[in-house]
């Protein structure tokens, strides 16, 4: 009798599953069928305007996270491990926040130095346009503001496609 509970539970547990992955395809940029980066304005912590489009002629990874999220700050390690590589060649990376305050933010950032600009999406809207669906959500923009990739974790990504002299 239990082997049939469990039977039944784990073939339920299937199926859920199996719904849940029919109900959120892979991430992709449904907003943007151009191939550009949508460009955008945002704050950063200390209240000043930038614009994504201000970048232009600089590869740029757009990293979106939160606070509360431990891939997050595990990913960030990585990151700045990947950023210390290619400072040197221009390498700019964004940090965008999601919907949380300018004051939870602040006080994370002073406990973890990460690399680059960190933003404000305070309401989602960026994080919308680009067709974010979880965090960490990992964004490589050429120096053209072309999305050269996308993907949840720093190994998943070859940084190398934003520097064309490295491709053979």
């Amino acid at each position: 009798m239990n082997k049939k509970i469990l039977l039944l539970v784990l073939v339920l547990l299937l199926i859920l599953i199996a719904l849940y992955v029919g109900q959120n395809p892979p991430m992709s940029f449904l907003k943007n069928k151009t191939g550009l980066a949508p460009d955008f304005t945002l704050h950063d912590i200390y209240g000043k305007k930038f614009q994504l489009s201000s970048q232009r002629g600089y590869p740029v990874v757009i990293f979106f996270g939160t606070t509360w999220c431990p891939q997050c700050r595990s990913e960030m390690k990585f990151l700045k491990a990947r950023y210390d590589q290619y400072v040197q060649r221009g390498l700019k990376i964004i940090y965008i926040d999601i919907n949380e305050s300018v004051e939870r933010v602040s006080r994370f950032t002073q406990q973890n130095s990460y690399p680059g600009v960190i933003l404000l999406d305070l309401d989602g809207s960026v994080a919308y346009e680009y067709g974010v669906q979880g965090v960490p959500t990992i964004i490589l923009v050429d120096a053209t503001g072309t999305i050269k990739g996308e993907g949840r974790t720093v190994s998943d990504l070859s940084l190398n496609v934003l520097f064309p002299d490295n491709i053979k």
